[in-house]
């Protein structure tokens, strides 16, 4: 079996942490001072200000472990959606937990299953782990198409069905009615990871968590992460809800407590309760809004979306444009292929986003 430090060292000699990613993103070359940076999925606000005093109060603690705050502090995490604490395993984001979820529910003979593009850490642990990897085309809606999925599964007698809900990178999102068409029809040996990284974000009534299947007892993983909406990409914080016998799964292939300052962060983040996060929804709503409108005027075609960034039908090759965005101090997302055209942009202040529609009307003389 892999060691926590064996597996690790895979993770990190593969380049599967987000700081990876980011650097995949189209920021080759000198960025200006003044430069935007919308290309992360980062919330542009940060923590909230309860959250900064409480990192502040224990920095001069940070000499310790605080290995006796752990166990309430996973009581708290699990309170968010009514779990009990040996349903939730708590990460450094919500990447360290799905490479957890591949090493426990994948193998080379039970797949990675889940349509592309997609948040890349999960398949390309797979693969570098010689794991079966299977990548199917997203639906007409730019969503997962789950029939394709569940037929894959049922095909290879088992593996790990993969939703991203919203879809990361377009920002489209699976329906209730699909999402629970797939829990009913999940074949034998098979587990339906759910990541809600950026459901938060999300306004559309035709879809809804699927914590509930948790709560009833289903073969469902959900992951959850306090770096979006919660605006603490940098503290590394997040967790999956299960089962408690697929919980105790992951838990040997965890690498550690995470950082004191990031458990006391969350902590002050909770104790703001479900106003905070619609606050936040509603003003991220409403700026992504605003571009959307402007994106309809100047007849350039989108992805709706559901989320803290969108898709942008540039009708260039992405690469190109993210250089001269980027000249005109605008970082865009790294390109998704086979959407070579497609440009993701994170939606950041409405200044950020004023900087944006400039320099996309000048870069593309609309």
């Amino acid at each position: 079996m892999l060691t926590r430090r064996g597996f690790a060292g895979v993770a990190i000699a593969a380049g599967f942490s987000e700081f990876a990613f980011a650097q995949r993103a189209n920021v080759a070359g000198a960025a200006p001072k003044d430069t935007v940076w919308l290309n992360a999925n980062e919330f542009p606000d940060g923590p909230p200000e309860a959250v900064l005093k409480a990192m502040s109060r224990v920095i001069g603690e940070s000499n310790r472990y605080h290995y006796r705050e752990f166990e309430d502090f996973y009581k708290s995490v699990a309170s968010i959606e009514k779990l009990d604490a040996n349903q939730v395993v708590v990460g450094a984001g919500s990447s360290e937990v799905l490479h957890s979820a591949v090493e426990v529910f994948t193998s080379p003979t039970r797949p990675f299953i889940t349509c592309w593009p997609t948040f890349e850490a999960g398949p390309e642990l797979a693969a570098v782990k010689g794991h079966a990897v299977v990548k199917l085309p997203l639906s007409s809606t730019y969503a997962s198409d789950v029939k394709k999925l569940v037929a894959e599964a049922a095909k290879a007698g088992g593996g790990m069905i993969y939703i991203c809900n919203p879809n990361n990178p377009t920002g489209a999102v699976t329906s209730k009615e699909d999402l629970a068409w797939t829990v009913d029809n999940l074949p034998p040996n098979t587990t339906l990871l759910v990541d809600e990284a950026y459901l938060h974000f999300n306004t559309s009534p035709d879809t809804e968590s699927a914590m509930k299947y948790v709560h009833q007892g289903k073969n469902v993983l959900v992951m959850r992460t306090f770096s979006k909406i919660y605006g603490m990409a940098g503290l590394r914080a997040g967790y999956i809800a299960g089962r408690p016998d697929l919980a105790a799964k992951l838990e040997p292939y965890r690498n550690n407590v995470i950082s004191i300052v990031a458990v006391r962060a969350v902590l002050a983040a909770l104790d703001l309760g479900d106003k905070m996060i619609a606050q936040r929804r509603e003003k991220i709503g409403h700026t992504r809004m605003e571009l959307c409108a402007w994106l309809k005027q100047k007849k350039i075609n989108y992805i709706e979306p559901q989320a803290n960034f969108m898709m942008i039908d540039t009708g260039r090759d992405i690469k190109q444009m993210g250089a001269a965005m980027l000249a005109k101090g605008v970082a865009i997302g790294r390109p998704f292929p086979p959407y070579n055209n497609m440009m993701r942009v994170t939606i950041g202040t409405d200044a950020d986003m004023t900087k944006f529609r400039s320099a996309l009307s000048e870069v593309l003389s609309v």
